[in-house]
């Protein structure tokens, strides 16, 4: 995909800044150094794998609490 493509679009714009902190906080605890210029044409496809599918765990393990702790309330 070339530059300028992003086909992922967050449903809250807001939210944008969020996930990006997400991304390198994940990164970080799998010893991932993401390049600082942003581009990722030189990290293998393992590495950004890995950040995102971590990434999509963490956020389903998250949702599965809350709603573990919304079930008890009712």
């Amino acid at each position: 995909m070339g530059t300028g493509q992003k086909s992922n679009i967050l449903i809250n714009p807001l939210a944008a800044q969020a996930m990006e902190k997400f991304k390198y906080e994940v990164a970080s605890e799998l010893g991932i150094q993401i390049p600082q210029s942003g581009y990722y044409g030189n990290m293998t496809t393992r590495d950004t794998g890995a950040i995102g599918g971590h990434m999509v765990r963490k956020m389903i393990e998250a949702y599965q609490n809350s709603l573990a702790n919304q079930s008890g309330q009712f």
